[in-house]
């Protein structure tokens, strides 16, 4: 096929996804793939690759809004999202390598794990919302190592960067939770167009979804944003540990073994 991606599914579902990502975005500083693609594979019954590009596509003007929304109030850290993006993009392809070459549910597996001590961590540590990150060599080199790993998880199990990076920078290197979600959608802007291009090239993107999606998500991470600003850091903490305990949920559909039909 010469010619790139497209798919019928309805216009209202595409935007009602769009819109559930957006807040999602603006609440949390993630790109939204971990919802992007389930619902496109599961319930549109878009090809895994195709769901992939078009949430990759659609999360690059969700991101920017959000980016936007937080960047007025003070929220993005330009130097810190781009030593994370350097790693994320080198990362990124590393994790679709092992991807080829690692038993996948285990990998998954110890991901969930992972995510289960983040949750824990986010009840013992509450963000300073005062707090400043100050850059030294050694400070800026771990915020690339930081990028690299998530782009690895990015590669691996097909998620934005984001549900890794917003709670390490607020745990690890004490920044507050605004500045990490703001500083995450600025990195996941460069993470979605590095994949992107190469999606476009080898056809594996919607551009219909990607623009329904992209759109509605768009207009609703303005108000997603303004929800994460509205929160206390305590209720902040909770709202995100109960998403990650949704990522969880959703990791665990494919972690669980399936019968093979006779």
């Amino acid at each position: 096929m010469n010619e790139v991606q497209s798919t019928r599914s309805p216009w209202w579902g595409l935007l009602l996804l769009g819109a559930a990502v957006g807040l999602a975005s603006g609440m949390f500083g993630v790109g939204g793939g971990i919802i992007i693609v389930p619902v496109l594979v599961y319930l549109f019954h878009i090809d895994q690759r195709i769901a992939s590009g078009t949430s990759l596509l659609a999360i690059v003007p969700t991101a920017l809004a959000g980016v936007i929304a937080y960047g007025m109030h003070g929220n993005v850290n330009i130097l810190l999202a781009a030593l994370m993006a350097i790693g994320s993009v080198v990362g990124a392809p590393v994790g679709a390598w092992l991807l080829q070459r690692l038993p996948k549910r285990a990998l998954q597996l110890s991901f969930m794990a992972f995510l289960v001590v983040i949750i824990v961590s986010l009840f013992l540590v509450l963000p300073n919302r005062e707090s400043e990150i100050y850059l030294d060599v050694a400070l800026a080199a771990l915020l690339v190592v930081l990028g690299f790993v998530a782009g690895v998880a990015s590669g691996l199990f097909g998620i934005g960067g984001g549900v890794v990076v917003v709670p390490l920078l607020v745990l690890v290197f004490g920044a507050s939770d605004l500045m990490a979600k703001g500083s995450s959608l600025l990195m996941i802007i460069a993470t979605g167009l590095s994949g992107t291009i190469a999606n476009v090239r080898q056809k594996n993107v919607d551009l219909r979804a990607a623009a329904y999606i992209g759109v509605a998500a768009g207009l609703l991470t303005p108000v997603g944003s303004l929800i994460a600003s509205t929160l206390s850091p305590f209720a902040a903490n909770v709202a995100f540990a109960v998403f990650l305990v949704l990522v969880i949920i959703r990791m665990g559909f494919d972690v669980w073994p399936r019968k093979n039909p006779a």
